[in-house]
């Protein structure tokens, strides 16, 4: 992990999912460091002082890298640290960056040409300064390979959970979510913030009853008409409000939740890839295939044979 004035909340989240030792109950362990351009003691934006032993030098054998919030994002990063990060991805290292620290990897010249996030409130000044760089305010984390760009604040926690999910699989993801009470997935596209009106009094009370239920009855067919009727609400309505309470429409929603119930089945059991298209709500492997494909960027056998739950190896990284 790498940081410099940077936010205690993006420390502290970064250290949860890659720094606590979960090896006792069958979990990665990770080789967890922090580091800073000059070590020593490092000032976080909220005051609090911590120690930091390592330098630059630490990233030349991390294999991951995670640049904390760039709080002092209108001066340019200075060039140790800069061709540090160079030398590390051409090496092989995956970088991902929170926040404002999208501005270190623009500066590093790791993000032209591609697509990449930071916190809303900065986005047209990253776009505006790195115009080789195709920025997008919208969402909460782009994927890019061995680069990623993480939104603001709590979208840390989604970043580092996908990169958990992507590397060891949803096994992982899940108990390490579990153990931090957070949701265990949400898609990247997924806006930072909804702009829109809240729910109605009681609405809101309606629709949680109705999200648990759907989650539990993936198998079923799940339309908008049987779906409002048991949130007593027309059918425009419960669209109305279902994107208002969770940024997203209620197939697009269905289609998550039963793509992450399919990777569960895989890992952790020996049923055909038909019964488990089956029973998160597929009607045909191959309807559950083309989704895996689009979101997961593989079939599901191939999905199966990563990350079949087994002994974890015990892996060396560095956020």
């Amino acid at each position: 992990m790498l940081l410099q004035n940077s936010g205690g909340f993006g420390l502290g989240v970064v250290g949860e999912v890659f720094g606590y030792d979960r090896s006792a109950v069958g979990l990665p362990r990770f080789d967890f460091a922090v580091a800073a351009p000059q070590p020593g003691l490092v000032r976080l934006d909220s005051g609090v002082v911590i120690a930091v032993e390592h330098g630059l030098e630490r990233l030349e054998s991390a294999d991951l890298i995670h640049i904390l919030a760039w709080e002092d994002f209108d001066v340019l990063p200075g060039e140790p640290l800069l061709a540090a990060l160079r030398a590390a991805y051409d090496r092989g290292a995956t970088i991902a960056s929170h926040c404002t620290g999208a501005f270190v990897l623009a500066a590093a010249g790791l993000l032209d040409g591609r697509r990449a996030t930071t916190h809303w409130s900065t986005a047209d000044a990253l776009a505006s300064r790195f115009p080789a760089v195709t920025v997008d305010p919208d969402v909460l984390y782009v994927d890019e390979g061995r680069i990623l760009t993480g939104a603001g604040t709590a979208a840390g926690v989604d970043l580092c959970l996908y990169l958990l999910r992507r590397e060891f699989g949803a096994h992982a993801a899940n108990a390490v979510a579990r153990s931090m009470v957070v949701p265990p997935h949400r898609d990247g596209g997924q806006a930072q913030f909804i702009d829109s009106p809240l729910p109605e009094i009681g609405s809101s009370d309606r629709l949680g009853g109705v999200l648990a239920w759907m989650q539990a009855n993936l198998h079923t067919d799940l339309t908008v008409q049987t779906l409002a009727a048991r949130a007593l609400m027309s059918p425009r309505s419960f669209a109305r409000h279902f994107h208002a309470a969770t940024g997203s429409t209620p197939r697009a929603w269905l289609l998550a939740q039963r793509v992450q119930a399919a990777e569960e089945l895989l890992e952790t059991g020996d049923l055909p890839v038909e019964e488990v298209a089956r029973r998160v709500g597929f009607t045909t492997a191959a309807g559950l295939r083309e989704q895996f494909v689009r979101r997961r960027g593989v079939p599901p056998r191939a999905y199966r044979r990563s990350f079949r739950a087994g002994p974890v190896a015990q892996v060396a990284a560095t956020p």
